[in-house]
């Protein structure tokens, strides 16, 4: 059964229900789905979201952490709280026979989050830990210097695991501000599949919107990246440069070359060997083992961004390479075999993006919160299948702005 969009119907508030049927195997899934929650509300302490979200995974202040565990673990239910840059996700998922008492499980969370003093310190004990390890992951830090470049003075310039300094300032007051804030019906969107009946799903979802309050949504800020290009270099104890760099892209969620862009820095740098930038700076020149290029445009920021690892004397050469190869690519566009090599991968490989009902559904999710209707990314296919080179080419050569790039590099 596709899926479908509906909406559950409350007193105060109608949230939309993403759902879709499958009685294949006897298991459900649902996720509450909070927008403009993740780290682009992390307005003001950094990594606020993502240890707030840490929190909820502690179970409930009833239970205590150990004793919600077993209880779920007795009853093969996973519930579960993540944060994206947009988004924060609670997740349930159980064997159909099962799904009330995963219900009850799940409506006690945001009844009674574990919001202890206990709990923090272990979380933030946890997540300073991690840091710590951080200190020696290069590719950590180059990628947290590049987005310091491209949205400095914004929210996005920050990490969204916190500094060592911002995760040390949270206070159990922050958590429960962030959640109470965020964790609202106004915000909501539920995605459920499995084996159920879309109103029996209904019925059951509508008793636990009445535990979360209705807040206020609010759309999600836009930040632009920065078109000076910048360079930033730190200098560790690393036998290689790690080398990340990024620039603006003008495109959004819905402009109509939204799929000219994916298949653009598809051939340019995220289709692996093959891409412009691996075959470059790799196979030809030797200068590292990969490099890549991807575009992140969401509704809070668009931007080309790209890494490579080259050894300590290849350094400049590498960033040359580069610079030469974005250029070129800008200049005259893609080759007719690159396109239908592309076209070939991204359409046969279609059925491997949709496997599983955790990928349909967030793949509706994705159609239906980027202001798409359903079945967007079928026809998305079908306008790649039909793109043409001179058209592709023509949309390339627009986007000189994709030379304004910013370099963070971690070198000796």
């Amino acid at each position: 059964m596709a899926a479908t969009i509906d909406e559950i119907k409350t007193k105060d508030v109608n949230v939309p229900l993403i759902f879709e049927q499958d009685k294949r195997l006897p298991i459900v899934t649902m996720q509450f789905i909070f927008k403009n929650s993740g780290s682009v509300a992390d307005t003001t302490k950094a990594g606020l979201a993502k240890l707030s979200a840490k929190v909820l995974n502690e179970g409930t202040k009833t239970l205590g952490s150990s004793a919600f565990a077993e209880a779920l673990e007795n009853k093969a239910i996973h519930i579960s709280a993540s944060i994206g840059k947009e988004t924060l996700v609670l997740e349930l998922g159980c064997l159909k026979e099962e799904l009330d008492e995963g219900l009850g499980y799940f409506e006690m969370l945001l009844k009674d989050p574990n919001f202890t003093k206990d709990v923090l310190e272990k979380v933030k004990t946890t997540t300073l830990g991690s840091l710590a390890n951080k200190e020696s992951d290069f590719d950590y830090i180059a990628s947290n210097e590049l987005n310091a470049i491209l949205f400095e003075g914004s929210v996005l310039a920050n990490p969204s695991s916190g500094t060592t300094q911002s995760v040390k300032s949270i206070e159990l007051k922050d958590v429960e501000a962030f959640i109470k804030a965020n964790l609202v019906s106004s915000k909501l969107i539920v995605a459920f599949g499995g084996d159920a009946e879309v109103d029996e799903v209904k019925h059951k979802v509508a008793k636990i919107l009445k535990s979360i309050p209705i807040g206020e949504d609010g759309e999600v800020k836009r930040y632009e990246v920065t078109s000076e290009p910048k360079e930033k270099t730190v200098q560790k104890e690393t036998q290689q440069a790690y080398v990340y760099f990024g620039s603006p892209y003008n495109v959004t969620i819905g402009s109509e070359d939204y799929y000219k862009a994916k298949v653009a820095t598809f051939i340019l740098g995220s289709g692996g060997f093959g891409s412009r930038l691996m075959e470059e700076v790799r196979v030809k020149r030797g200068l590292a083992y990969s490099a890549y290029a991807r575009m992140d445009v969401t509704k809070s920021s668009s931007c080309l961004s790209g890494h490579l690892q080259t050894k300590l004397e290849s350094l400049e050469e590498a960033k040359k390479t580069v610079k030469e190869v974005m250029a070129e690519f800008v200049k005259k566009g893609v080759k007719k075999e690159e396109l239908e090599q592309t076209k070939k991968f991204l359409l046969g490989s279609e059925p491997l993006r949709v496997e599983t009902m955790s990928q349909r559904l967030n793949r509706t999710f994705m159609e239906y919160y980027n202001g798409h209707k359903l079945g967007y990314a079928q026809e998305e296919l079908e306008r790649i299948k039909n793109l043409k080179l001179e058209e592709l080419n023509e949309f390339i050569q627009a986007h000189k702005e994709i030379l304004d790039m910013s370099f963070a590099i971690v070198t000796k």
